[in-house]
């Protein structure tokens, strides 16, 4: 795919529409073809009209025209689009005009719209006040006499004229309102965040594709199995191992047992072997190359290999349950039921050393997330002054709790949801906490304490809880 130079914010400089080179269609009409990879749309230059015939194949593909950019475009890539595209233009050429030169493009005529409406407003604010002459010193309108009509007259249409002045004035900010918008919207599209967030699109995107893979791999490796008719039967009864109802057709006698076998396996084949599903999956591995490119080089990964990880590598990037081991000091394995993507290697299993899935990981634009910080321990102690200081998750202020002990199984018995942990005042420990069991009133009063379980391990209070007491 063709990768366009980084985008900059739009404003300023004006630009103007490239003209593609044209290659011959079906007729007398030349047609060129373009991708973009910034918005994912294909889109159609022709040299003059369409023919009927073709501008309704052109319509029923999804393309619509734009009268201003004297286009077709579609809303986004697909197979049928890019063989309609091939087919019409001989190929298919990389979109000269960035998405940031299109919107100031489209911002030029709104703001042209936004001058024009400025323009009437002004003319419609000078007949008005023209028009009002006529009753500057207050003459009023004189009923029955010969200039009755001719003054009625002159006040409607000096209200038309400040009617229409107020309409045009409303529609400069509209229209001025609409150019920011675009320019707006071609600015936000190229942010880093949004960027990042398109990626995490495209990946659950390719998951959905390579899912239909390995279903269709795992399909194939149980029907192989299942070879007698009452084993076919339990197979029809699940949907996962075949793409249509089979089950009711040998039920009622239509197809044998072993037929529906044959098709379930012939549908799964043509799922694998499918061309469509191959170029969709091509397709969403250029388009995160390109918003990879985009985004900046992902750096190497010089942590650790663990099996963990790489299992986490792998399922990103559409791996059936991958299972990770560690083989030696620096040789790691990942296996699948299914096959790994094939970006990222052939066959149902992979072994590499620790540099080298370093190298695949940094080639797959894959960085490890960050671990998170540890919690502070739980710890379970005895306070002096028989209150804990915690800090208040709402207000985040400290407040002070009553510590209540108790046993093991009646902290248990304690609704999920109405015990917990807080957090000390100092930050270096968490306590136990639930309502207090020893309020006296309506439950749904009862403020939180601090549990002491006295059943289990209890540790020495923590010098900064010593402190404090130290210092009441």
């Amino acid at each position: 795919m063709h990768q366009t130079d980084e985008a900059q914010p739009i404003g300023g400089r004006r630009h103007q529409a490239p003209t593609p080179s044209p290659r011959k269609g079906n007729d007398m009409t030349t047609i060129s073809a373009t991708y973009s990879p910034e918005d994912n749309k294909i889109r159609l230059y022709p040299s003059t009209r369409l023919d009927a015939e073709t501008y309704q194949r052109v319509k029923a593909a999804g393309f619509k025209w734009a009268p201003k950019q004297e286009l077709f475009v579609a809303p986004a890539w697909s197979c049928a689009r890019e063989d309609l595209a091939l087919e019409l233009a001989g190929e298919i050429e990389p979109e000269e005009m960035t998405l940031a030169e299109r919107a100031q493009m489209k911002a030029d005529r709104l703001d042209a719209i936004a001058d024009k409406r400025a323009t009437q407003a002004s003319a419609y604010s000078r007949a008005a006040d023209e028009l009002s002459r006529a009753f500057e010193f207050g003459q009023p309108i004189l009923v029955g006499h010969h200039s009755e009509r001719k003054a009625r007259k002159t006040q409607e249409r000096m209200h038309n004229a400040m009617d229409k002045a107020v309409k045009a004035h409303k529609a400069i900010g509209y229209w001025q309102y609409r150019a920011e918008g675009v320019e707006r919207h071609a600015n936000r599209k190229n942010d880093p965040k949004v960027r990042a967030g398109r990626i995490k699109t495209l990946l659950a995107e390719l998951r959905d594709l390579q899912r239909k893979l390995n279903t269709a791999h795992k399909a194939l490796e149980v029907w192989g199995k299942l070879t007698t008719d009452n084993l076919i039967r339990l197979g029809l009864g699940r949907g996962d191992l075949h793409s249509y109802n089979l089950y009711s057709a040998v039920e009622s006698g239509e197809i044998t047992p072993q037929e529906a076998r044959e098709k379930a396996m012939a549908g799964a084949r043509a799922t694998i072997e499918s061309d469509n599903l191959g170029r969709w999956i091509s397709h969403t591995l250029n388009r995160l190359a390109y918003e990879r490119d985009m985004l900046g080089d992902v750096p190497r990964y010089q942590g650790e290999i663990s099996p963990t990880l790489l299992q986490m590598f792998v399922r990103e990037h559409g791996a059936d349950k991958p299972k990770g081991a560690k083989v030696d000091a620096d040789l790691f394995t990942v296996e699948c039921a299914a096959p790994l993507p094939a970006h990222i290697a052939q066959g149902c299993s992979v072994e590499l050393s620790a540099d080298e899935w370093r190298d695949l990981m940094q080639s797959c634009g894959y960085l490890p997330p960050a671990s998170k910080p540890a919690k502070p321990p739980i710890l379970n102690f005895k306070a002096g002054s028989g209150t804990i200081s915690v800090v208040n998750p709402w207000r985040r202020e400290a407040e002070n709790l009553p510590q209540v002990e108790m046993t093991k199984a009646d902290y248990v018995k304690i609704h999920t949801e109405q015990r917990g942990t807080r957090l000390s005042t100092c930050g270096n420990f968490r306590v136990r906490i639930a309502p207090n069991p020893k309020h006296e009133g309506p439950r749904y009063m009862a403020g939180w304490a601090a549990i002491l379980i006295t059943d289990q391990k209890q540790h020495d209070a923590p010098a900064s809880v010593q402190d404090m007491e130290a210092a009441a």
